[in-house]
């Protein structure tokens, strides 16, 4: 079956070919979404071949229906967060071939108005990726601090206005209970200065909020550890992300780990003994071709990088 048409998977060939894929491999699609990454891996994998797919949102879980029928396949409602807890209960613990993360919101997440990630169609502040437990946005919105506020829109958002926009919300909120998106969004745009900003003043709030709401860079650190003994030796780690926040993350993680035994300048060591430690071997840093970033705008900022694990 076809992936889902509302939402592009950003890089999609590329990803999958940097997955180096065995037909006979095993693999590990750690953010589902709609199944384009997934419907490919499985176009290339052999009878003996198998994919696990992650996804924490319920539509996605609902979307995999289409596989149900290819005993190749399978699904867990959890976070990527849970990697090393699933391979643990699948008993694939340094036996995957390949890990792919494709970071981020997807198309459809943002498009539905009822999921509150988007200021551009009003609906309610939700915000969560997993609709079936957590604190939803207007729940944190509605006892936060003026302090704690500011915090996550500084630090998820790089918001420069944070304190401002962190008081006119506890301001407004003791006037009328912040429920909508539209509402926050207006809330924002009256509050933040207006000068030199080319994007929607919310647009950095919003994703600030949705990061915190999601736990997402902690998802992300707790994913990268695990797939150091999830992935056997030669296996790819292949990741997707679309800010700065979350590729920060990933290249600071693989560049620790691709460097061997850090010894004092000058001392009489071997090559063997500076390798000993060496995770990970760094394969590239990619971006979307100008062709993709015109067809699908939202893939303007993505970077992907790709490393293999390493024998100990």
């Amino acid at each position: 079956m076809q992936p889902d048409k509302s939402h592009i998977s950003v890089m999609l060939d590329e990803a999958v070919a940097e997955l180096a894929l065995d037909p006979d491999g095993v693999y590990i699609d750690g953010t589902f979404g709609r199944g384009g990454h997934s419907g490919l891996i499985l176009s290339k994998l052999s009878k003996n071949g198998r994919l696990v797919a992650i996804d924490r949102d319920l539509t996605a879980i609902e979307a995999a229906k289409k596989f149900a029928d290819d005993a190749r396949f399978s699904i867990v409602h959890s976070g990527f967060s849970e990697l090393l807890q699933i391979a643990e209960q699948q008993q694939l613990m340094g036996k995957v071939d390949g890990i792919l993360l494709d970071l981020g919101v997807s198309s459809p997440q943002l498009d539905q108005a009822e999921r509150g990630f988007s200021f551009m169609n009003d609906g309610p502040l939700d915000m969560r990726m997993d609709t079936s437990k957590g604190q939803t946005a207007q729940e944190w919105l509605a006892v936060a601090d003026v302090e704690d506020i500011s915090w996550v829109l500084r630090t998820f958002g790089e918001e420069k206005h944070a304190w401002r926009i962190a008081n006119a919300i506890v301001d407004a909120r003791e006037e009328e209970p912040l429920t909508r998106t539209g509402q926050l969004a207006a809330l924002i745009k009256k509050t933040a200065p207006q000068r030199e900003i080319k994007k929607h003043p919310a647009t950095r709030s919003f994703q600030a909020i949705r990061m915190y709401i999601n736990s997402e860079l902690e998802q992300i650190e707790n994913a990268l550890k695990a797939s150091l003994s999830v992935l056997k030796p030669g296996g790819r780690l292949v990741i997707i992300s679309f800010h700065s926040l979350e590729d920060r993350l990933v290249k600071q993680f693989m560049k620790k780990h691709s460097q061997g035994k850090q010894v004092p300048r000058g001392l009489p060591v071997s090559e063997e003994e500076i390798n000993k430690g060496k995770k990970l071997r760094l394969e590239g840093k990619y971006k979307p071709s100008k062709y993709e970033v015109e067809a699908n705008v939202r893939s303007r900022s993505s970077v992907m990088r790709v490393a293999t694990r390493l024998a100990d």
